[in-house]
């Protein structure tokens, strides 16, 4: 019998917690017989796929030891050409998920494949810590960018927006906050630290631009996703205390 061709997935797997995992991705990690997973992505998601599914792990976490891309991309294709392979992101893949090179491999070889979208830590972390993006008065639009090259953004831009989100941001957070006053933006500014967004042991930081790196000068901040605007100002209104000081979950200042 003819091998059938195989296919590869290219699904988010949301912020972390597996209960933010779409449906349709659960189905999809149900067929799979290869996972290549990221870092980032929680442990018990590896339990969603059949028990003779091969796992094969590519790092991709900031700082730490990872599998090259252009591996990444041979890996796919080789396991893409006759195996149903499920490449399984944190967040979205379309959010600093570096898919556009994964995808042109999978193009250029000939592989089939689908792009499955996740919730991507950008809106779900200010979320889950009880910040809103957008608000009537405060906050008529937010920007998202990734804050692991300074130098590659336009900070003149970036200080004007009313709310900023920032990932991969925390190893260069003295530098932001030294070009975000550079542009004119107040050092009363409201920040958000949030880490491990979504998983049981989330902490949030709040504070200033002014006072934020004194707050958190011995703490482990990655990884995490930064807001900065007023909206920050709102959380002691949105969020749900009991269950902060339950879960034990806020690192306040």
């Amino acid at each position: 019998m003819e091998q059938q061709p195989g296919r590869v997935y290219l699904v988010g797997a949301g912020p972390g917690d597996v209960s933010y995992l779409t449906m349709q991705a659960r189905e999809i990690l149900a067929i799979a017989q290869v996972l290549v997973y990221d870092a980032l992505v929680d442990e018990r998601l590896l339990d969603l796929v059949p028990a003779d599914c091969q796992h094969i792990a590519v790092g991709k976490r900031g700082g730490q030891p990872s599998t090259p891309q252009a591996e990444i991309n041979q890996l796919l294709v080789q396991h893409g050409q006759h195996q149903r392979v499920v490449r399984l992101k944190s967040g979205d893949p379309f959010i600093f998920g570096r898919c556009m090179a994964e995808i042109q491999a999978l193009q250029a070889a000939g592989c089939e494949f689908d792009v499955v979208p996740g919730l991507s830590t950008a809106l779900t972390a200010p979320l889950l810590a009880g910040i809103p993006l957008t608000d009537p008065v405060l906050s008529r639009s937010f920007a998202v960018a990734t804050a692991h090259d300074v130098d590659a953004l336009n900070w003149s831009a970036l200080a004007q927006m009313e709310t900023l989100v920032l990932l991969m941001a925390t190893r260069n957070l003295a530098e932001i906050i030294d070009r975000l006053q550079h542009q004119g933006r107040s050092l009363q500014t409201p920040i958000a630290i949030i880490r491990w967004a979504g998983q049981p042991q989330q902490q949030v930081w709040t504070g200033t631009l002014q006072t934020i790196l004194q707050q958190t000068s011995r703490q482990a901040l990655s990884p995490a996703v930064v807001v900065i605007g007023a909206v920050v100002g709102l959380r002691p209104f949105l969020q749900p205390q009991e269950v902060g000081q339950e879960a034990g979950q806020d690192s306040e200042p």
